[in-house]
């Protein structure tokens, strides 16, 4: 293997340095044998060396066999130099005329249908013959999973990875950031955390990310025949544009044609087509080989003479006018479906309900779906203090900020709710950030979410944790009660139990064996909390959970994990290509 330079500024100095920014380059993993005027930085995923021109080998400890020796280079002077791994005798022009076409997926505003219409097309285009691979250079949302080789992204690029037949990868969603307050974030790059900033901070840096992002896409086009690209809110925010790296940006260093989503149901359709092109420098204009009306409700027979008006004031062809529909599930993209969340009437007391409290920062809400779908299930998100006492069950989920949101359920008056329901022999389901509070403290030593210090916790388990680093990823197998399943776990701390039982058996992580436990269940079998994301989805574990809380007459959808998700792909592919035209959008079938 050789190294090639290639120009990445770095985010920390402004002298001249070479970055290497692999997972596996991390403190503690491996030495970086230097000359001694050389001065070596250090950062939580980096190894920055300083003077240009200095030679460098990084091998693997002796302790540590299953790491392998990854490179073997040269620094150059000038600019900050990056390193990027090529084949052996590959050169850049050969790697540049074998590099896969791409295609993207931008919207008029957030939520116009975007990740769905790019989840279809990846299921047409696979379904097609085509190795077809999403990317989404920067996603914003608490919403995320954990890929086979322990890495984190964004859901959605997980589903539309699924949707392609492909297994997910950090390359498809390299920067994701995952709010833990109004203005700041916690930055995922590749897979792994980079540090939390505020998002001033974040754009002055948004050149170096920029880059990661596109050495990301970089490698996916080498390995696919097509990507499909998603961007990100609207495509037309002028304040944003000067710091836009997942928009037009990236299609422009993509060199992708631009399909423009844009969603009648909201209504405003026509303004959204018109006003986002006149919001757009003409180059730009230029790259918008058509538009998508999606979520028409009625027939779309119905809107020709509004296609017609859209096509002659755009000049732009309509590629469909997709309807909306309803016996299709896939998992929403991020929190902003439950935004601005109703608080439903009381339900009666005959019937099964499970609330879940709507916390601020909450994450991971897509482990709730097979609630969903339940038949006879009600379930609901509630935002509003009110009395419990009515419920089957009451959930707290996952969170980006467990002290702050714990510290919002003291202020809003929650904690009392939630105590009077478990005095009443109620029951409480924890889950990660929710598990969390649900114990005794939670220790933050290193102000990872905040100041240090320590909070104290509902006292509903007997659970002490601490808030620790590195952040944990893994795909993680289980087992209660002889029924296995699958499910993911992402969160900073350790929780340890002074009591009760553990709620799972871990059968394996990362597709590791290991002998470990997860979670907590009460002495008297009421509360329960857990690490495991997604466990819902193995329909005898939720059952076992049904017949704890004593629910009896809900019946659990045996379509459960990837085969469910499945399903719903090639629904989804065959109601977009019901109603779209391919042929415009220039991919050779």
């Amino acid at each position: 293997m050789r190294l090639l330079g290639e120009v990445i500024p770095s985010p920390f100095l402004t002298a001249q340095v070479a970055i290497v920014y692999v997972k596996v380059y991390s403190c503690g993993s491996y030495f970086i044998p230097v000359p001694k005027q050389a001065v070596v930085y250090k950062s939580p995923a980096c190894r920055w060396l300083a003077e240009a021109g200095i030679p460098a080998i990084l091998w693997k400890k002796p302790e540590n066999p299953q790491a392998e020796a990854l490179a073997r280079g040269f620094f150059c002077k000038g600019q900050a130099m990056g390193l990027a791994a090529h084949e052996e005798g590959v050169s850049r022009d050969t790697v540049k005329n074998s590099t896969a076409p791409c295609l993207a997926v931008l919207g008029t505003a957030s939520e116009v249908g975007k990740s769905i219409t790019t989840a279809a097309l990846c299921r047409i285009f696979a379904n097609m013959g085509k190795r077809v691979a999403p990317f989404k250079a920067q996603n914003m949302s608490n919403n995320s999973g954990v890929t086979p080789e322990g890495g984190e992204m964004g859901r959605a690029q997980i589903v539309q990875a699924e949707a392609a037949r492909v297994s997910p990868h950090v390359d498809m969603n390299p920067i994701l950031l995952k709010p833990s307050s109004d203005i700041g974030s916690q930055i995922v790059l590749r897979g792994e955390v980079y540090g939390n900033c505020k998002a001033r901070v974040y754009h002055k840096e948004k050149k170096f990310f920029f880059e990661a992002a596109c050495r990301s896409l970089d490698r996916l086009r080498r390995k696919y025949d097509l990507i499909v690209m998603e961007g990100a809110g609207s495509c037309a925010e002028v304040n944003l544009a000067a710091h836009d790296i997942v928009n037009f940006r990236m299609a422009e260093y993509a060199d992708a044609p631009v399909i423009l989503v844009a969603d009648i149901h909201r209504g405003g359709v026509f303004a959204q087509c018109v006003g986002t092109l006149a919001c757009l420098p003409q180059d730009r204009q230029d790259k918008i080989m058509g538009i998508v009306i999606n979520r028409f409700r009625g027939d779309p027979g119905l809107f020709e003479d509004g296609v017609r008006w859209i096509e002659a004031r755009t000049g732009k062809p309509v590629l469909g006018v997709v309807p909306w529909y309803r016996n299709i599930r896939i998992e929403a993209e991020d929190s902003v479906v439950i935004e601005n969340p109703v608080d439903p009437p009381t339900p009666k007391t005959d019937e099964s309900t499970v609330a879940i409290i709507r916390l601020p920062h909450i994450s991971n809400f897509s482990d709730f779906d097979p609630l969903f779908r339940a038949k006879d299930l009600d379930v609901s998100f509630l935002e509003k203090v009110r009395d419990l006492s009515c419920y089957s069950a009451v959930i707290l989920p996952g969170s980006k900020n467990t002290r702050s949101d714990l510290k919002w359920l003291i202020d809003s008056g929650w904690t009392e709710a939630l105590t009077s329901y478990r005095k009443r022999a109620g029951y409480l389901l924890g889950i990660c950030g929710g598990y969390q509070m649900m114990g005794h403290e939670i220790q933050d030593p290193e102000g990872l979410e905040g100041n240090p210090g320590t909070t104290m916790g509902l006292r509903f388990l007997p659970v002490k944790t601490t808030l620790v680093s590195p952040k944990i990823t893994t795909r993680t197998w289980f087992c209660r009660e002889g029924a296995k399943g699958e499910g993911y776990e992402i969160h900073m701390g350790k929780s340890v139990l002074t009591g009760g039982q553990p709620l799972f058996e871990i059968l394996s992580r990362n597709g590791r064996a290991c002998h470990d436990s997860d979670g907590c269940v009460s002495s008297d079998g009421h509360v329960f909390g857990t690490y495991l994301h997604g466990f819902f989805d193995n329909p005898e574990i939720l059952r076992q959970w049904f017949s704890a809380i004593g629910v009896k007459r809900c019946v659990v959808d045996e379509r459960s994990g990837l085969g469910f998700r499945d399903q719903q792909y090639e629904l989804l592919a065959r109601h977009f290509l019901k109603h779209l035209k391919l042929d415009p959008m220039g991919i050779e079938l």
